[in-house]
């Protein structure tokens, strides 16, 4: 499923790259991904209490501007980031007028991106949490239908289809770029596993799951039709 990506990346009409990388990274790469950052990301970096964290962050965002310089055809410094009301990143700069979207996440050792041409996309991916307390989240989070169908499941279950849900959710509300001030039970998604997922009462979306990793729960949504899922990795 996940392959080496060709050395020139481009885009066709509603295809979508994902890419998946372990965030654990060398000093020397850690150090190099630093100095692509702008300010504000290093500053960011620099609150971060705990080392691991803090790498993470700019391996995250280096491997990110990474990308982009390719799908752009610059250089990593030369990526410029505006963000909407709720955080969610856009091109700026130079390149403010490009009709490329792309997203990011990270969880536990993982972090995972999504790209493609004139349609917005969402991405997430959560440590799979065996101990997590799923229920009292869902009662608080989900819609009736997905709580009705999470007290459905066998206790050892229960863990992996909440992160199914709360991916595909996440993945939905990071795409339409409005963070969780739009309600996660205004809208449904399936808990089973499968591929492509299933989104009620929000028209006009596609849903995926990604298969990032053992113990990950991962999806990728879509604004439209989508022809083609490309998955990438990188060392």
């Amino acid at each position: 499923m996940w392959s080496h990506p060709p050395s020139s990346l481009s885009l066709s009409s509603a295809e979508v790259h994902v890419w998946r990388r372990r965030l654990e990274q060398p000093q020397e790469l850690h150090d190099s991904y630093l100095r692509t950052l702008a300010d504000d990301e290093r500053t960011r970096a620099s609150r971060f209490h705990f080392d691991k964290h803090r790498r993470h962050f700019v391996a995250g965002r280096g491997f990110l501007r990474a990308l982009l310089a390719r799908y752009l055809n610059t250089t990593a410094e030369e990526v410029r980031f505006a963000y909407g009301p709720y955080g969610k990143p856009v091109l700026d700069g130079a390149h403010r007028e490009s009709s490329l979207r792309f997203n990011a996440s990270h969880s536990g050792d993982w972090a995972v991106y999504a790209f493609v041409e004139d349609h917005e996309v969402g991405v997430d991916v959560e440590h799979i949490k065996a101990d997590f307390e799923t229920e009292g989240i869902a009662e608080r989070f989900f819609s009736a239908l997905e709580v009705q169908t999470l007290n459905t499941l066998a206790e050892e279950e229960k863990p992996a289809a909440f992160f199914r849900c709360w991916t595909r959710k996440e993945a939905y509300i990071k795409a339409i770029g409005s963070g969780l001030s739009h309600p996660l039970d205004s809208f449904d998604v399936t808990l089973a596993p499968g591929e492509p997922a299933a989104l009620s009462r929000a028209e006009g979306w596609s849903l995926f799951d990604l298969d990032v990793a053992p113990q990950y729960a991962a999806a990728l949504a879509v604004e439209g039709q989508v022809n083609a899922i490309r998955h990438y990795f990188s060392e």
